[in-house]
């Protein structure tokens, strides 16, 4: 039907025109971003799924670093312990020579001091030993390290994913071994002690410095095995964030070469649909024709 108050065919140009724009600005936005999703409108459910699950990303990353950050902490740990052993390898050493008939009473002096001295530098190690500032082994006599308590790790994003560590009453038994062998543990300076002076106190010595050894062996194994499930926890980690991510990227990111191929057959069309209502626009004057 030929009319001048309804021309149907520009209205339905000027609809088509619209919506091949609003493809085309979206194809382009797309492009330009690299998103597939830009607002809840492009895909709610979409968006909702990608967010939750960037979420778990981000928490995964904090708590590697976490992970890492404490494996770190139980390798010092380890680190001070293993001079401890050192020490008390090397006063064992000692007991066992004083212990002996052939030392004479110069010799366990000698001895003596040594023993003293190392006495001294094992409080030295369990009181400043630290991490980031902090105190970490503690000395059982009032200072108190991080060790001294149960430690939880926050291994994973959500708040049920947590490890504890709790070698408190080892550390306990520990201190109260090392004060029991050596006066000079906690001394405020090297005074001169008789655990060496005869062979009798020496050889009751050794009995001491065994049962601290086995005491800080099994310390350093518990902090050693926490240390390597941490080492696990922080691989498996990373292989869910990578996976997660990926899944994100599915949701989230833009597929180009769909794309391109949308803004090109956008653009056709509205070059198209232009033309198309230029021709619309013309019926009017085949009326007009007819009145003529």
């Amino acid at each position: 039907m030929l009319s001048l108050h309804t021309n149907f065919a520009s209205l339905s140009a000027q609809n088509s025109i619209g919506n091949t724009q609003s493809n085309l600005s979206t194809s382009m936005t797309r492009l330009s971003t690299g998103f597939r999703v830009n607002s809840a409108m492009d895909d709610a459910a979409g968006l909702q799924i990608a967010t939750r699950l960037k979420a778990q990303t981000s928490g995964m990353t904090v708590a590697m670093s976490n992970t890492q950050n404490s494996t770190s902490m139980l390798q010092t740990a380890e680190g001070a312990f293993n001079e401890v052993t050192n020490m008390l390898v090397r006063m064992k050493d000692l007991a066992t020579q004083a212990a002996d008939a052939s030392s004479s009473t110069d010799d366990r002096k000698a001895m003596q001091a040594e023993y003293d001295a190392l006495g001294t530098e094992l409080y030295n190690v369990m009181t400043n030993t630290t991490f980031g500032g902090t105190k970490l082994l503690g000395n059982g006599t009032g200072a108190t390290g991080t060790l001294s308590s149960s430690m939880t790790f926050q291994i994973g994003a959500s708040s049920t994913e947590k490890m504890t560590f709790d070698v408190t009453s080892n550390l306990t038994s520990l201190n109260a071994k090392l004060t029991g062998l050596s006066s000079n543990f906690a001394a405020t300076s090297i005074t001169n002690a008789a655990e060496l002076t005869t062979g009798t106190a020496a050889n009751g010595a050794i009995d001491k410095l065994e049962k601290a050894i086995n005491d800080v062996s099994t310390i350093r194994s518990a902090l050693g095995a926490t240390a390597n499930r941490l080492d696990h926890v922080n691989s498996n980690l990373s292989n869910i964030a990578t996976n997660t991510k990926a899944a994100t990227g599915r949701i989230m990111d833009t597929d180009f070469a769909t794309e391109s191929s949308n803004m090109t057959a956008s653009q056709m069309l509205l070059q198209a649909g232009t033309a198309m209502l230029k021709q619309s626009n013309s019926m009017s004057s085949m009326v007009m024709s007819l009145l003529q």
